[in-house]
């Protein structure tokens, strides 16, 4: 796969924000995942509502809809989106152990909503990490990526594999 040309550089090199102006808007969605593992303890203690922080699932998705809506005060080029939706969903896993986060976020815009998913999901795992660090520091976030997008010049995209880590630049 040739890569594409990289659109926040200028002649120069320099970094700059991408002018959109001219782009039709369409409906956008992008779908992100990301992963938190932990000792099976830590698990259960969440899942049985007994962190000393409160609740952290409900937290986590709250932080990770707030992250969001602030991706552009984040990533310094990102472009301020009027978002329509996010939605943020955390499933337990025992056999990581831990917990799969998987975020939405959509747009009727000029440019995609990719960043704005990566961070709400990146952003409920270190929600997840921050509520439980007392019980179990070696938690571990992993796995972010970008799962699926739709909408734009660029189409759809959706990653063919679950796990692309170690091949991913081959």
């Amino acid at each position: 796969m040739v890569p594409h040309k990289l659109t926040h550089l200028n002649a120069s090199g320099q970094a700059n924000m991408v002018d959109v102006g001219n782009k039709p808007e369409t409906e956008r969605t992008a779908i992100a995942g990301a992963t938190v593992t932990m000792l099976p303890a830590t698990l259960n203690l969440i899942l049985e509502g007994e962190s000393k922080k409160g609740d952290v699932l409900g937290t986590a998705r709250l932080a990770g809809i707030m992250a969001a809506k602030r991706t552009h005060e984040l990533i310094p080029l990102c472009h301020p989106l009027m978002l329509t939706k996010v939605s943020v969903d955390i499933e337990p896993d025992k056999d990581l152990p831990g917990f799969r986060v998987t975020a939405t976020a959509r747009v009727t815009g000029r440019t995609g909503v990719e960043m704005e998913a990566l961070t709400a999901a990146t952003v409920a795992c270190l929600t997840i990490y921050d509520m439980a660090k007392a019980a179990d520091r070696a938690m571990v976030i992993s796995d972010v990526k970008l799962v699926e997008k739709t909408g734009g010049r660029s189409g759809h995209y959706r990653l063919e594999r679950a796990d692309r880590g170690a091949d991913l630049r081959r």
